[in-house]
């Protein structure tokens, strides 16, 4: 059974748009290959049909089809019942088509057509929740937190993500234009963006100082861990075999699938629990532990996070920072704590639908709240990154979101809640000031950890 941990649907565009590229498919926190599973049985009173209920969606359904002011197939009536009653649980929970699981399936692989942006519906409009790297949105300029007001000509008032997910498909090499309001401006912004085939490759590796690696995970897809485990051996390789520490890139990262996560965890904690759900039904509590083994042989590591970074992201921090493995620097995370589970269905489709909450080693819920960093970082504008996440959208915005059942403490709670290698010739540290704050921390672990060992 494969998990999902990503906080919207992706969109696809070209082969398709989904989460990563346009499309509505990625959920963002646990993100992504089509889990197929099969369903656990009911719990107990589930067999008990509401029929007085019933009654009254079957007199709806009579009426609609006798009385609206044009003809409705009956499996238009029946899928747009599935879809509103899917809808209606939380902003993760849906109802797909066909074609949109396939685009899951697709999307989980780092290969699709679009644009390249994560988006969701909020309040009746497309909301950006972050661009991809190296994608045609992200170089156009869209930002996290940017609501699409226009796709081309058309409002995106009142659309369905569905829709808005139609309109921005299309081949690769074919035009589309976006109109954006941004917070902070009075006039709306538009972008005209080429579609291309996206293929994102979701771990890159650099080295920032001499001795000094950093690695960035833009989204957690299949092949994430075997990824990051090539990335940290060619710095390994750069650096000489004496890489001193490491910064873990997961700012504006919308999680992924979550066997990803805990293979990034694993890869640098040597023992202990990394995280485990809990749900209503035995298939959904489940508990993953690190195996000995650290790649970076207790190497001091710093995880730079923001308000984009979700779901699986948050795991990984979590994990990290409850084993005390690594210093967690920036600013509030987004706070999807729920794991989305993929259900096939005998016709093609498919139903994602959240099955349990996830929880950190301590028993931490980062449900509608996010991880704090260790060290906080804020106001301040990231060049590279072009977004400070600090004020931006979070699980705890969005409409239904799920209550946090744990306190900080772990409690429940009772209410709802809404020589080595060169550096590079360019660095990157120098124009983002996160990352460099997140250097800096980084040489000062590394200087107390050898004066200790003196």
């Amino acid at each position: 059974m494969k998990l999902i941990l990503r906080y919207v649907l992706p969109i696809t565009a070209g082969i398709l748009a989904g989460m990563p590229p346009l499309s509505r498919a990625q959920d963002n926190a646990a993100a992504e290959t089509a889990a197929t599973t099969t369903a656990a049985p009911a719990p107990s009173g589930a067999s008990d049909l509401p029929l007085e209920d019933l009654r009254v969606f079957t007199e709806v359904f009579a009426k609609v089809k006798s009385d609206y002011v044009e003809d409705v197939k009956d499996k238009t009536l029946l899928e747009n019942s599935i879809k509103g009653m899917i809808n209606g649980l939380d902003p993760h929970s849906a109802y797909l088509d066909p074609e949109e699981y396939k685009t899951l399936q697709e999307g989980t692989t780092g290969e699709f057509g679009g644009l390249g942006i994560e988006v969701g519906i909020e309040d009746g409009f497309v909301k950006v929740i972050a661009p991809i790297d190296d994608t045609p949105a992200q170089k156009a300029g869209v930002e996290a937190g940017d609501i699409i007001v226009k796709i081309d000509d058309t409002p995106t008032k009142g659309m369905s993500l569905n829709d808005a997910v139609e309109k921005m498909r299309g081949r690769p090499g074919s035009p589309i234009k976006l109109t954006i309001m941004r917070q902070g401006k009075d006039q709306p912004l538009e972008f005209n963006i080429v579609r291309d085939t996206i293929k994102v490759d979701s771990v890159k590796e650099r080295t920032l100082d001499a001795g000094f690696g950093y690695v960035r995970i833009s989204h957690f897809q299949q092949h994430t861990g075997e990824d990051l485990v090539r990335s940290i051996g060619k710095l390994q390789k750069d650096t000489g075999n004496k890489l001193k520490g490491l910064v873990l890139d997961l700012r504006n990262n919308p999680g992924g699938v979550l066997n990803a996560a805990v293979e990034v965890c694993d890869a640098f904690m040597g023992n202990g629990k990394i995280v485990y759900t809990e749900g209503r039904v035995k298939d959904s509590q489940l508990e993953f532990s690190a195996k000995a083994g650290d790649l970076l042989n207790g190497a001091p590591i710093v995880v730079l996070v923001n308000g984009g970074s979700a779901s699986a992201s948050e795991i990984v921090a979590g994990a990290l920072q409850d084993s005390q493995r690594a210093v967690i620097m920036g600013s509030q995370t987004f706070g999807k704590g729920s794991v989305q589970t993929i259900l096939p269905m005998n016709n093609g489709a498919a139903l994602k639908i959240t099955t349990a909450r996830y929880y950190t080693p301590s028993g931490r819920s980062i449900q509608a709240q996010g991880i704090t960093p260790d060290i906080t970082l804020r106001n301040v504008t990231i060049a590279s990154v072009g977004e400070d996440m600090s004020g931006g959208v979070r699980e705890s915005d969005l409409s239904r979101h799920l209550s946090n059942d744990r306190q900080p403490d772990g409690r429940k709670s009772h209410g709802p809640t809404t020589d080595g290698g060169k550096p590079d010739e360019s660095s990157p540290q120098d124009s983002d000031y996160e990352l460099h704050e997140a250097l800096n921390m980084l040489k000062g672990m590394v200087l107390l950890r050898e004066r200790s060992a003196r």
